[in-house]
């Protein structure tokens, strides 16, 4: 968690590596700003540690109806379009942990990956959209959103609903600049000692498989996702947005685009030492040539940074060398940012967003 990741008097450059504060902190912080105290109301802890079903079966799927099946295969009505992919378990127990001033609500669970063997915390978000009746046989678009810092124990854009980024993707929605995103927010590195780049470094945890294969294994279980690339994005800042990238590249028939908030281009953690060839693996600046050379698939690259903060010359470099053929590269700059979340989705409500939306799959109402 963080205020600024970046001491504001000392010029960036390595942005794993700056200072973060404690959830407490921040939300004593925020406490104090007077006109914010509006968000923080009894009502945002109605229904905590309640247990929230995302796999219900829309209204007519069948003989089922209305009856809760636990961790079995829940009926659901079948979709006109075969891209969509309908939740079938193994269900998640995500229980409640924010309800939000719109009704929407916040939720978590701790998951163990099939894959990763890694077991680590994921929350998630759905819009009001995903329970209207119009759309309960209709896949909506998910964004995996990344903290920054070494991001172990929580992930701020769940545990700080007052940086704005679902009431940013609720209003884009309403205004019709934004898809109605699935929030899904993993915890990013298994301990606060080091950064895992994202990887599956050798002879440590599999935060690679953990980020790029079972966390969207877990919101296809539980949520009903698109099958194509086009119904998944990443977005993420500072380390995190180094993780979106790096996971874009790596799979480009998963995933359509990323947001990169203020993000490092290159992998940095001490963890690769002595593992030169796994690290180019997992290199942006190893990986793009190689998406360039095989044609394809496109993929887009959103940057974001604050004029506070610098960094546009890591953006423009990797836009240069590489933002050519399958990759298309963008930077946009927020006047007065600074290396903070709160100004990150400023940038988004900016056009980050609506730029997203325009790559990628939306719900269809029937």
């Amino acid at each position: 968690m963080f205020v600024h990741e970046y001491p504001q008097t000392q010029q960036p450059r390595r942005s794993r590596k700056k200072v973060w504060i404690t959830s407490a902190v921040a939300v004593a912080l925020l406490a104090g700003t007077g006109a914010g105290l509006i968000y923080w109301t009894t009502d945002w802890f109605d229904g905590n540690g309640e247990s929230v079903s995302y796999a219900k079966p829309a209204a007519g799927a069948g003989e089922d109806k209305g009856k809760d099946t636990g961790g079995g295969k829940q009926a659901a009505a079948p979709s006109a379009d075969p891209d969509v992919s309908l939740p079938a378990g193994p269900f998640t127990d995500f229980k409640q942990t924010v309800k939000l001033d719109d009704g929407t609500r916040i939720s978590k669970a701790r998951v163990k990956g099939a894959k990763s063997g890694f077991d680590g915390s994921v929350w998630v978000w759905t819009p009001k959209e995903y329970d209207r009746p119009e759309y309960a046989k209709s896949a909506f678009p998910v964004m995996i959103a990344l903290p920054g810092g070494n991001g172990n124990a929580d992930n701020y854009w769940a545990t700080m609903p007052k940086l704005g980024l679902q009431k940013a993707i609720s209003e884009g929605s309403a205004a019709g600049k934004s898809l109605p995103f699935i929030l899904v927010m993993p915890i990013l590195n298994p301990d606060a000692k080091y950064y895992y780049d994202g990887s599956d470094i050798p002879g440590q945890a599999k935060m690679g498989t953990w980020i790029g294969e079972d966390v969207p294994d877990i919101a296809r279980a539980n949520f009903r996702t698109y099958k194509s690339r086009d119904g998944w994005a990443f977005m993420g800042n500072s380390s995190g947005a180094f993780v979106g990238l790096k996971q874009l590249l790596q799979k480009p028939d998963r995933f359509r685009a990323v947001i990169a908030n203020g993000g490092e281009i290159v992998p940095d953690s001490p963890l690769w030492k002595g593992h030169q060839a796994e690290m180019d693996a997992n290199n942006p600046e190893k990986l793009a040539p190689k998406l360039i050379a095989g044609n394809g698939p496109e993929v887009n690259v959103l940057f974001q940074y604050g004029t506070k903060e610098g960094g546009r010359d890591r953006m423009e470099k990797f836009q240069q060398q590489f933002g050519k053929g399958p990759i298309k590269v963008t930077i946009h700059e927020i006047q007065g940012g600074d290396h903070n979340g709160w100004d990150y989705v400023r940038g988004m409500t900016e056009g980050a967003l609506e730029e997203l939306s325009k790559l990628m799959k939306g719900p269809k109402p029937q």
